[in-house]
């Protein structure tokens, strides 16, 4: 790729003063395209973005000419990045007097940084049907910035992000990890990977190959991976998406064989998509790969065949096209082969000490970043005594309780706690367990107002041990009681 070969270190410097001077950040192209134009672009509507662009400054031809892949006056583009060859460095073609992108280069951050992602063209933009090259690499999508949102807050020496892509989660990890190692299998992708790296002062070690090959024998403090987690036939040649793997082998290897790169307390963090297969709960599946490990799965969405296949024909551009129905039938005859009757689709979160899996299907609203909570829960769960009697508890700051009833009842017919924070969870309770969170004020211990209880409901104390510890201890993993 030229250019790769022509971006030299005064290039670089070149493009971030441009990019700089303009205004090209996240903030900026927010605040001159608004509300308005900005939900229509995340829509992939252009033409509402255009009319906000239309005075020819150097923030709107470059919001034109990445964002919404308009031809733009080559005089305007000369302009807006003075003494930069666009054309010579492989970001831009020409025709005529006017020039269009070959590349995407947008800004991209999070609470801290801002930096600009160098990836292939966005697909799609109002309505166009265009089949993706199979070495396309991804820019900055929703399940990249999912991933993003997930990684636990944690500083450590080393990690690895593998199927790096354009690197935007090498970028994220870049402020505080000491050494980061990204691989692909896809030149192309590494190359672009190489380009965001530059563009963004950040030192990346980029290598070539498969899952964990480039890294044998080295251990990491944290891996990320996002993942062609795309369960599809032989045949698919998006690589960004798709393996030579059958079914969802390319995320269980990934899976199975993070202990053996992790250090001891080590995190690994990915998205995924898993078959369920008929007869055999995806729960139990995934516990086979996590085996001995803390790690928790949590599937945000389960999509039927059907449902599965139609969504990503249509990503791949295929939809209304004359292949479409072939790769629809090769897709079916390949699931239904497989006993597929539907996909998961979600995160797997391993922790490199000893444990077990937790995994649930949570499809309801989160907090975002929701990597704290991921810590936070780990911590909990790993760090709890067997014997809780002894804790003095607190009921966290973001718990409220919400109560049912008809008018004029006694007793409500529902108690619910609700969490505003993290899951988001809604736990229903009965009087006994409301009483006890009421009463967890730090003061007095989990046995004594467990004890007080029974005497107030003339219960045995050894029975409401055993029937409310566990809810006990499952209301403080989830974060509804600290201690």
């Amino acid at each position: 790729m030229r250019f790769m070969q022509e971006l030299t270190r005064n290039a670089v410097e070149a493009l971030r003063v441009a990019f700089g001077v303009a205004g090209y950040t996240v903030d900026g192209v927010a605040g001159r395209l608004g509300e308005r134009a900005n939900g229509a672009l995340a829509r992939n509507e252009t033409a509402a973005a255009v009319r906000r662009t239309a005075s020819g400054d150097a923030l709107d031809t470059m919001i034109r000419l990445f964002l919404l892949q308009r031809p733009v006056e080559e005089t305007l583009v000369n302009k807006a990045f003075p003494g930069v060859d666009l054309v010579a460095l492989g970001i831009v073609g020409r025709s005529g007097g006017e020039v269009k992108a070959l590349l995407d280069i947008r800004p991209f951050a999070d609470e801290e940084r801002e930096w600009w992602v160098v990836a292939d063209l966005t697909p799609g933009l109002d309505g166009r049907r265009e089949v993706m090259r199979s070495d396309y690499v991804l820019g900055i999508a929703p399940a990249s910035l999912s991933l993003v949102q997930l990684t636990v807050p944690v500083k450590v020496d080393r990690a690895l992000d593998v199927g790096t892509g354009c690197g935007v989660q090498s970028l994220h990890l870049a402020g505080r990890v000491g050494r980061v190692t990204a691989t692909d299998v896809n030149p192309r992708a590494l190359q672009l990977a190489r380009a965001t790296a530059a563009l963004n002062h950040v030192d990346l070690d980029l290598r070539d190959g498969s899952l964990y090959e480039p890294v044998r024998g080295e251990r990491f403090d944290l891996i990320v991976s996002n993942p062609p987690y795309v369960i599809s036939p032989p045949g698919g040649d998006l690589t960004y998406r798709e393996t030579g793997f059958t079914g969802d082998a390319v995320v269980e290897q990934l899976v199975k064989q993070a202990p053996e790169h992790l250090t001891d307390g080590g995190w690994c963090q990915l998205l995924a998509n898993w078959t369920c297969v008929r007869g055999e709960h995806w729960q139990d599946r995934l516990a086979a790969w996590t085996t001995d490990r803390a790690a928790w799965a949590v599937q945000r969405e389960q999509l039927d065949t059907t449902e599965y296949v139609e969504l990503w024909l249509r990503d791949a551009g295929l939809h209304g096209t004359p292949q479409y129905t072939t790769r629809y039938d090769e897709w079916m005859r390949y699931l239904d082969q497989q006993d597929v009757e539907a996909i998961g689709m979600g995160w797997i979160t391993l922790h490199n000490v000893a444990g077990s899996l937790d995994a649930e299907a949570w499809p309801y609203e989160i907090e975002r970043p929701i990597g704290p909570h991921v810590l936070s829960r780990f911590e909990r769960r790993e760090g709890l005594p067997k014997d809780l009697t002894a804790l003095h508890l607190r009921v966290a700051d973001d718990v409220i309780q919400e109560t049912t009833g008809r008018p004029g009842a006694d007793d409500p017919a529902t108690i619910v706690l609700r969490r505003q924070r993290g899951m988001r969870r809604a736990e229903q309770v009965d009087t006994i367990m409301a009483g006890f969170v009421g009463a967890c004020d730090g003061d007095l211990s989990a046995g004594q107002i467990l004890a007080a209880l029974a005497d107030l409901t003339d219960r045995p104390v050894v029975d409401v041990l055993s029937d409310y510890l566990p809810q006990v201890r499952n209301l403080v993993v989830e974060g509804f009681l600290d201690y």
